[in-house]
């Protein structure tokens, strides 16, 4: 089941979000503006085929509802089921408890923040919801990328080429991690950075480091002691007594 919450489109007319066009990274300007067809949300029917197929591919039975709402909504949701105050992508709320029979859970996608992510990816938000609602039937699944040892990740990516979509949500965090990690590394390398100020390589440094170089050792040798001679001992002679007459 797809539901739309209606803060996300207040005239409930068309299914485009903005006029908007956001830059893609690493393209030239040209080729950098996503068409205003790649800002438009899939039809409730489109969505509904995929979510199927998806959860036949990853073999989850029971009924899934899927909300597409906004930052604000699932920050809420966010704050209130995992402590963390901010949006993020997506949500997922396995079902459990009475009532729960014949239903596999929730998910609640942040069209807003899909947006963004497809204009980075450089692919349609209708790619990026699915790519997202998969990540979510995963976890409904039981899968944990966070605590787990690679399952969910290689789960997904097999899934990802069944489905025909790009790079999954797993894949991009550890891209962009080691991206992260080799451009902090040419940056230390280039600039010093990290390294104690006063002791960065470069030509600035060496009078420093000059001064720093101890220079040749001498031994120094041991003063003599003169030896202090000890004053002799004066022998005071005793008075003679007087005999005394009688």
């Amino acid at each position: 089941m797809i539901l739309l919450d209606p803060d996300l489109e207040p005239d409930a007319a068309p299914r485009k979000i903005s006029a908007k066009r956001f830059d893609v990274p690493g393209k030239s300007k040209a080729k950098s503006k996503m068409n205003p067809r790649d800002v438009q949300l899939p039809s409730a029917r489109t969505l509904a085929r995929f979510l199927a197929a998806a959860q036949a591919a990853v073999r989850l039975k029971g009924q899934v509802t899927v909300l597409l709402t906004t930052d604000a909504a699932i920050a809420k949701l966010n704050k209130q089921f995992r402590g963390k105050n901010k949006a993020t992508d997506v949500l997922s709320f396995p079902a459990a408890g009475l009532g729960a029979e014949g239903m596999a859970g929730d998910l609640a996608i942040s069209v807003t923040t899909a947006l963004g992510q497809a204009a980075e990816q450089g692919h349609s938000l209708s790619t990026e919801i699915k790519v997202l609602v998969l990540h979510g039937l995963l976890h409904l699944a039981g899968f944990d990328h966070e605590a787990d040892e690679g399952q969910m990740a290689r789960r997904e990516r097999l899934l990802r080429a069944k489905l025909k979509l790009p790079q999954g949500l797993i894949e991009r965090v550890a891209a962009s991690a080691v991206a992260s990690g080799a451009k902090a590394r040419t940056l230390h390398a280039r600039t010093g950075e990290g390294i104690p100020q006063g002791l960065k390589p470069g030509a600035s440094s060496k009078p420093q480091m000059a001064r720093l170089k101890p220079g040749p050792f001498k031994p120094v040798a041991k003063p003599k002691v003169k030896p202090v001679a000890k004053p002799k001992a004066k022998v005071v002679a005793k008075p003679k007594a007087k005999a005394k007459r009688p």
